[in-house]
C-alpha cells in the first residue's frame, strides 16, 4: 500500500525485453535503497513494481505486457523521469490517501494555466472511471495524490502547488500528456457493496483494464432497487 505521496523522482536507465515480458531498470535518484529488499514494492508513475534487483543506485522490476499495454508505463523511455514511492510502513505517517498501486487507467492533460503560484491542471479521464471521481475527494495521478477541485462529465481539475510542481513530475507535463490514474479504492468497494447478493452471480469475468466497459451502478440498477 502507498500514500500517494512521492519520495523522490528516479529516470529510466534501461528498458529491455526479457522472454515475453519487460524489465524495467530505475535509476532511484534521491530514493535511498538502504532498507529495501528483494520482493519489496515500489510504485512508479503510481505503478506498484516488485523489486527483483538493485544496487545502491538503481533498482530492477519485471513488468507484464498487460501493465506496460493498459497504462503510461508503455510510453517510457530510456531517461524519461518517473515518481517513485517505496511501499509505506505501519510505523509512517499517512499523509496523502489509501493508494494501491494498481492503475484503473489511463487519462489526458486537456489543459493547463497558471493560478496563483499553483498551476491548475484539467485532465480527461476513461468515461468508465468518471462515476468514482468526486469534487472535493482524492484521485492518484502518477502516483501523486490529488485533490479533485471540481468535475464535469469525465474531465475533473485539480491544482499543484509549487512544491508538488517540484518534487513530482508534474511540472514536466504537456497538455495532451497521458497519466496513470487510480480513483479512490472506497468508491470501488462501495459499488460491489451495493451490488448486494448479485455480487455473487456469475456473468462472466470482467476485465477492468482501460479499454473496458465495467458494470456497476447505473440508472436501471437504482431503479430496480427503489429509487426513482
Amino acid at each position: 500500500m502507498f500514500t500517494g505521496i512521492i519520495e523522490a523522482t528516479g529516470s529510466v536507465a534501461n528498458l529491455t525485453r526479457i522472454r515475453e515480458e519487460w524489465r524495467l531498470v530505475i535509476a532511484a535518484g534521491g530514493l535511498s535503497l538502504a532498507d529495501v529488499k528483494l520482493g519489496d514494492s515500489i510504485a512508479v508513475n503510481g505503478c506498484c513494481l516488485t523489486v527483483v534487483e538493485f544496487d545502491e543506485s538503481q533498482f530492477a522490476a519485471d513488468v507484464s505486457n498487460e501493465t506496460m499495454n493498459c497504462t503510461s508505463l508503455g510510453q517510457l523511455k530510456t531517461g524519461s523521469r518517473v515518481n517513485l514511492e517505496k511501499a509505506m510502513q505501519a510505523t509512517s505517517r499517512f499523509g496523502g490517501h489509501i493508494v494501491s498501486g494498481h492503475v484503473d487507467g489511463v487519462g489526458s492533460l486537456i489543459s493547463s494555466a497558471p493560478d496563483g503560484q499553483s498551476i491548475r491542471l484539467v485532465y480527461e479521464a476513461p468515461k468508465e472511471l468518471a462515476r468514482y471521481i468526486a469534487g472535493k475527494g482524492s484521485i492518484c495521478i502518477d502516483g501523486t495524490s490529488l485533490t479533485v477541485n471540481a468535475v464535469n462529465g469525465a474531465q475533473f481539475t485539480v491544482n499543484v502547488i509549487p512544491h508538488t510542481q517540484v518534487e513530482t513530475i508534474i511540472g514536466d507535463y504537456v497538455v495532451g500528456q497521458k497519466v496513470n490514474l487510480e480513483v479512490d479504492l472506497v468508491a470501488r468497494y462501495l459499488e460491489r457493496l451495493m451490488l448486494g447478493d448479485k455480487a455473487a452471480q456469475a456473468h462472466g469475468w470482467k476485465d477492468h483494464s482501460q479499454n473496458s466497459k465495467t458494470g456497476g451502478i447505473d440508472a436501471d440498477f437504482l431503479a430496480e432497487h427503489g429509487y426513482k
